[in-house]
């Protein structure tokens, strides 16, 4: 079947427009000149040339028009932008009206994007216009259409991004609730989402996501184990559940007799009154215009036209929003439609060779998007799902089930026995899902980190392709392009198996046997572990989990005795997912913000007892023993934070003497220094705050350490470790050892000498 790809082009000179005018800005002017001039000359040129030259003309003129008006587009948005971005660094306070649902963010806070009415200094609000993203406590609920007050610390965004400026909230009040059909919706959502939250865990907290897109009771640790397993795209409103909407109408107005364009007709209203209903925001217009758009060329046996309308609809995306071309959601939406239309239909046929038509079907879909899309996260994301193929299969029958009778259940709210008994209903598939989640997650080796950017993406893109040309139907007959995607695979399975083994089973054999005392490389971030006669203390957990798990599973650790979380920054604690539930004791410094508590209580509930942790708490490791020596019990000098870092000596049982100063500046080390009274040297110390510039260079000359860790990424924004800090502790006599130039640091002692190891060499 011949495909119509010729507005293939022009969404890709639309894209690339429109990613021009948005990353540099004073290209925008330009851009629409060029454009609008091209487009007279080829219309001039065209007028003497034959009828097909007329023909691909007219494509050009549609393309460099188009061009045109996505970069006028931006350019009349950048006045706005450029006012609000102004505030960059100042306490601000602003008015606007919620343009999109809300989301929990690490941190603790609820993120909402708002369009600005108003923004000038707090009691001096001034008149402007431009889309800024606020974060608030989650106390503060807003909803979809509200116009809301807010006053914070804002920050500019880099070129690119969508919101001209982010906002920390600090007080926020609604001036003017929703009303109409967006207070509707809202009361709708809430009545769902406070029914669903009546059912037992896990499912609980995932239906109102799959259903109508609130994701706020969806915990962290799901979250995680979602994007891990690669149905991250099923938690909130994606093109998925937008495709479920479309084809669940159509089919059912079919079952009712009705004709095709009645069928279209249903499917499209269906599909607007989902989009109200779920939050009109514009990630949700994108997915359901892109899935719609994919759902019915293939429903209405027009495949062939299915590239063509998806650029389309992709054009008029852009035009109206420039800045949706550099988000990843857009690329992914038009990838896993492009998808849908043109690799799931060779993709069915070419493994229906091998099984029946219906599983073929069921199976190639969520192939062809895993296929498409990885090369697109690679782009965007650290890693990169390996079970993600597998969980969708697992998860695609409960998924469209769960939207369906969630989506019932809340639509008829006002009958509360039918509304409870679908939302119980809808639970179960819900909680398949979940546990399809976590499950997933929990394999070894279920995802990979990958440095993301083009060379990632391209390597992703060529595996990818490979696997595509063994499975489609169009290329069983060309035998060597068979041959060479099977030696790429094979050659992939084959370093993939070296990799499992060495970061598996042999991942200990690895390590000398000797160490007592390991810094992981967990790039910009701190993860220390401890070890004596087989007890283990991990100090932090670096900014992630997956590279403080690949740490773990190197050292052969499974289940950590202490947990010590020195402060509350996420290059501390960004991490604590990999041993959730696998923590016996947390010592922790004092809680700043709600999510700290959160992440406390989410420890305790894993099994964990939790203890805050002041100068003068002591304990035993195995033979070691150990003692806090900061924070000072009730201290009022510093905030919760770096200053308040706990600071932890360590020693005996074949550990040697260290200390570890998490991210103290220089006045807080003078602190330590007058009220610990540290006597005597360290073999090891732990450099605070990464090796900043912030020091206090007599307290290690007081130290006296042998060793000095430092632990940083490689090529940090900070330029951590700092050069006066390397030379100032050189200067002690110790041995210089770093995370980001010798990856994982290994110390040891063997009859009272210190024994050293490095991952690699130091360039």
């Amino acid at each position: 079947m011949r495909r119509d790809l010729r507005l293939l082009p022009v969404a890709g000179g639309v894209w690339a427009a429109a990613l021009l005018s948005v990353f540099i800005p004073a290209a925008a002017g330009w851009c629409a000149l060029a454009s609008g001039v091209g487009a007279v000359i080829v219309c001039a040129v065209v007028l003497s040339r034959s009828d097909r030259a007329a023909s691909r003309a007219a494509l050009m003129v549609v393309m460099l028009a188009a061009i045109a008006a996505v970069s006028l587009t931006a350019m009349s948005s950048l006045p706005g932008r450029d006012g609000a971005a102004s505030w960059d660094g100042r306490v601000v306070e602003l008015t606007g009206e919620v343009a999109s649902s809300a989301s929990l963010g690490r941190d603790g806070r609820l993120w909402v994007e708002v369009q600005l009415t108003g923004i000038g200094s707090p009691g001096a609000v001034r008149a402007a216009s431009a889309p800024v993203r606020i974060g608030i406590d989650p106390a503060d609920g807003f909803d979809l259409g509200a116009t809301v007050r807010v006053t914070g610390e804002a920050a500019a965004t880099e070129p690119g991004e969508r919101s001209a400026l982010v906002v920390f909230g600090n007080t926020a009040a609604v001036e003017a609730p929703a009303s109409g059909v967006f207070a509707m919706a809202a009361d709708v959502r809430g009545a769902f989402v406070e029914r669903s939250s009546r059912l037992p865990e896990p499912g609980a907290g995932l239906l109102p996501g799959l259903a109508v897109g609130d994701t706020r009771a969806v915990s962290t640790a799901l979250s995680d184990d979602m994007r891990t397993s690669g149905l991250s795209h099923l938690t909130a409103v994606s093109g998925a559940n937008c495709a479920i909407v479309v084809g669940a109408a159509f089919w059912f107005a079919a079952l009712c007799g009705a004709g095709r364009a009645t069928r279209v007709v249903a499917a499209a209203v269906v599909l607007a009154g989902f989009v109200v209903l779920v939050t009109p925001e514009p990630s949700v217009i994108r997915a359901a215009v892109m899935a719609g758009v994919a759902m019915l060329s293939l429903l209405l046996g027009r495949p062939s036209a299915g590239a063509g309308m998806l650029a389309l609809s992709a054009v008029g995306i852009l035009i109206a929003d420039p800045w949706l071309a550099s988000t990843p959601g857009f690329a992914l939406s038009v990838a896993a439609s492009g998808a849908l239309i043109m690799l799931s239909p060779s993709l069915t046929r070419g493994l229906a060779r091998w099984m029946p038509q219906p599983l073929a079907l069921a199976i190639a879909v969520p192939t062809a998007a895993q296929l498409v899309c990885g090369p697109v996260i690679a782009l965007f994301a650290e890693q990169q799902s390996l079970v993600g193929l597998v969980a969708n299969l697992l998860a695609a029958p409960a998924a469209p089930i769960a939207t369906i009778i969630g989506l019932l259940a809340c639509l008829t709210a006002p009958v509360p026995a039918v509304a409870d008994l679908l939302a119980a209903s809808a639970w179960l598939p819900a909680a398949w899902i979940a546990e399809t989640a976590t499950l997933a997650a929990r394999l070894p080796f279920a995802q990979i980190v990958m440095e993301p950017g083009i060379a990632s993406a391209a390597l992703v893109a060529v595996v990818s392709g490979a696997i595509g040309v063994i499975l489609v139907d169009g290329f069983r007959r060309g035998k060597i392009i068979r041959g060479v995607a099977s030696g790429i695979l094979a050659v992939v399975l084959a370093l993939g198996g070296a990799h499992i083994v060495l970061d598996g089973p042999l991942a200990s054999a690895t390590n000398p046997d000797g160490w007592s005392v390991a810094a992981c490389d967990v790039g910009q971030g701190d993860a220390l572990v401890i070890r004596s006669e087989g007890r283990i203390a991990l100090i932090d957990t670096g900014p992630a989990p997956e590279p403080v798990a690949a740490c773990l599973r190197a050292l052969g650790i499974d289940r950590v005795d202490l947990l010590v979380l020195t402060h509350f920054d996420l290059d501390h604690v960004g991490g604590v997912e990999a041993v959730q539930g696998r923590v016996d004791t947390v010592l922790h410094g004092p809680t700043g913000e709600s999510g700290d508590e959160r992440m406390l209580q989410r420890l305790g509930e894993g099994g964990a007892t939790v203890t805050s942790a002041t100068a003068g708490l002591r304990g035993e490791l195995g033979a070691a023993s150990w003692q806090v020596l900061w924070p000072q019990r009730g201290s009022t000098a510093f905030p919760p934070g770096n200053d308040q870092s706990v600071v932890l000596e360590v020693g005996g049982g074949e550990v040697p003497r260290s200390l570890f100063l998490g991210d103290l500046s220089a006045e807080a080390q003078r602190m330590l220094s007058r009220t610990a009274h540290i006597r005597g040297s360290f073999a090891v110390v732990k450099v605070a705050h990464h090796g900043s510039a912030d020091q206090d260079a007599q307290l290690y000359v007081d130290l006296h350490p042998l060793v000095a860790l430092f632990s940083a990424g490689v090529d940090n924004d900070y330029g951590h470790p700092r050069a006066e800090t390397l030379a100032s502790l050189a200067a002690t006599g110790a041995r210089v050892l770093r995370t980001d130039q010798q990856g994982r640091l290994l110390v040891g002692l063997e009859d009272g000498a210190l024994q050293l190891w490095t991952e690699k060499q130091p360039p």
